[in-house]
């Protein structure tokens, strides 16, 4: 029976999410049309999640290129295929590496900061007070960091896409010796619009995913400091499975 109620609670607790997540889903979405917009805030925003965000993805990018491109071309010596090493790389970065891992930094370092500063807000009594002065706090605070989030992060992955390749060319040319001319030509050789833009779409979505989580995490937020503590870590954590979880669904739904 204590195994039963565990499981119960389990349950009840992961439904309460989603129906937090659908209904603030559906009220920012309600929000986003109506007037009057922010768009100052909305740059501020994008600032934040967008160009703050270039030197981790530029480095994550990197060296996961140049990781990438090391590892394969060991590989493929063994049976003649080092030919092949920039069409596995532009391949890879594109369509999977490049929007998963920059939607994992992004989700660490902007996700936990719209939790926190939410998370605060709440326990401080700020969001009640926005209602007091007849300001919607969806509309004040979660349409603008949302939108910013699914503008932003396909602008990051296409960062991210040459970043990598570059960093794929540096090894496989300039440290292992591979034919400059052949590697670019083979790397857009199998390289096709879709995709690109399956990598684009991936990175749209995991910026709704991510930036709404850490929204609703923020916005529920109980239990002052320790609270805001929990609304942080939470925010991370299911922002990032839910990330990978997504991730799976949308490569079978796209290819």
């Amino acid at each position: 029976m204590k195994l039963l109620e565990l499981i119960g609670r389990a349950l009840l607790r992961l439904l309460e999410e989603l129906g937090r997540f659908f209904q603030m889903l559906g009220s920012a979405a309600s929000w986003l049309i109506r007037p009057p917009y922010d768009v100052a805030e909305l740059f501020r925003q994008m600032v934040r999640v967008g160009v703050d965000s270039i030197p981790v993805v530029f480095l994550t990018t990197l060296f996961t290129g140049m990781v990438l491109a090391l590892q394969t071309f060991n590989g493929f010596k063994r049976f003649h295929a080092e030919s092949l090493v920039g069409s596995v790389v532009a391949l890879s970065l594109t369509r999977e590496l490049a929007p998963v891992l920059t939607a994992l930094m992004v989700t660490g370092r902007v996700g936990s900061a719209m939790a926190a500063e939410l998370g605060t807000m709440r326990v401080t009594e700020q969001i009640d007070a926005l209602t007091a002065l007849g300001t919607e706090p969806v509309q004040y605070l979660v349409v603008p960091r949302v939108t910013a989030s699914v503008l932003m992060l396909p602008l990051l992955v296409i960062l991210g896409d040459f970043v990598g390749m570059y960093g794929g060319y540096l090894v496989a040319v300039q440290l292992l010796g591979a034919n400059p001319i052949t590697y670019i030509e083979n790397s857009f050789q199998y390289l096709e619009i879709s995709d690109v833009t399956s990598g684009i779409i991936k990175a749209a979505v995991f910026g709704l995913i991510f930036s709404l989580l850490a929204c609703v995490r923020g916005y529920y937020t109980e239990g002052g400091a320790e609270g805001v503590g929990r609304a942080t870590t939470r925010a991370v954590v299911s922002g990032s499975l839910s990330v990978l979880f997504a991730d799976f669904f949308l490569t079978k739904l796209l290819f």
